[in-house]
């Protein structure tokens, strides 16, 4: 007879769930098997951040001899603040993580992409994700920046492109009408700067598919939003057996309390 599931409710803050996020990207097969032999490379982004720190963190631990730490304010390009769309100055902005064959490379961006391939790892946030499951990026560079220049190599080659992206940026329009009808010389007037916006296909990482990484046999979010520093904030029924409850709980205790991002000096006009 099959074992009835127990089930936990979890609430995350948007930071919460960018480290959770990080943990379920950092414990996927394809990027296990990259830090070890292949390339990955992790694009600016506030998600990222946390990304790089965890996977950073698995590198450590298989001997690589050198270490590198985040300044997660820095490690972002195109951000939205209580300003509007804005971006992080090109000058305060850290360079991507690399990492080639188990060590930080500090080759630069457009060489690694050149020399992607189908085993390597590409790592980039996305800013807005539909009900069908799609997602899009921002684009406040005119043409169209690390994203734009490097997607026709990745999905040329067939790489493993991995989508980190919260559910709180879920919005109930389709991706690919937006992006139709957005641009950045579309807007009359914006608050911030004026974006387009870009459908990406690849591996999308949101809480869900974390928490199935890390153990769940499945989940679901039963709603969001909050106040007092809880705003953006998921709520999610987690489903599985007892011991893997237990497991998750824990986890999702030592997340619980992650600090905001705090980015450095943001261009938005």
């Amino acid at each position: 007879m099959a074992t009835e599931k127990e089930k936990i409710l979890i609430a995350l803050t948007p930071s919460e769930s960018k480290r959770l996020i990080a943990k379920g990207v950092a414990n996927l097969e394809e990027v296990q098997q990259a830090l070890k032999h292949g390339t990955i490379i992790i694009g600016l982004g506030t998600t990222n951040a946390y990304v790089a720190e965890e996977i950073l963190n698995g590198l450590y631990n298989i001997g690589a001899k050198s270490k590198k730490k985040i300044d997660r304010g820095r490690y972002a390009a195109g951000v939205v603040t209580e300003k509007g769309t804005c971006v992080v100055a090109k000058e305060e902005r850290e360079e991507e993580v690399i990492i080639k064959n188990g060590e930080i490379s500090d080759e630069g961006i457009e060489k690694a992409i050149e020399g992607l391939s189908a085993e390597d790892v590409f790592i980039k946030g996305a800013n807005a994700l539909d009900a069908a499951g799609n997602v899009g990026i921002f684009l406040a560079h005119p043409s169209g920046g690390t994203i734009g220049s490097a997607l026709g190599t990745v999905m040329a080659r067939g790489v493993n492109f991995i989508i980190p992206v919260g559910i709180e940026k879920t919005i109930p329009f389709s991706i690919s009408e937006a992006a139709k009808r957005a641009g950045k010389e579309k807007f009359f007037k914006s608050v911030g700067k004026p974006v387009g916006l870009m459908p990406v296909y690849g591996k999308v990482i949101t809480e869900i598919e974390a928490l199935r990484i890390l153990g769940a046999e499945d989940a679901f979010p039963i709603g969001a939003g909050g106040v007092s520093k809880g705003e953006g904030s998921v709520v999610i029924c987690a489903e599985g057996s007892a011991d893997k409850m237990e497991e998750l709980m824990m986890l999702i205790t030592e997340i619980k309390g992650e600090a905001q991002v705090k980015v450095v000096r943001v261009e938005c006009e």
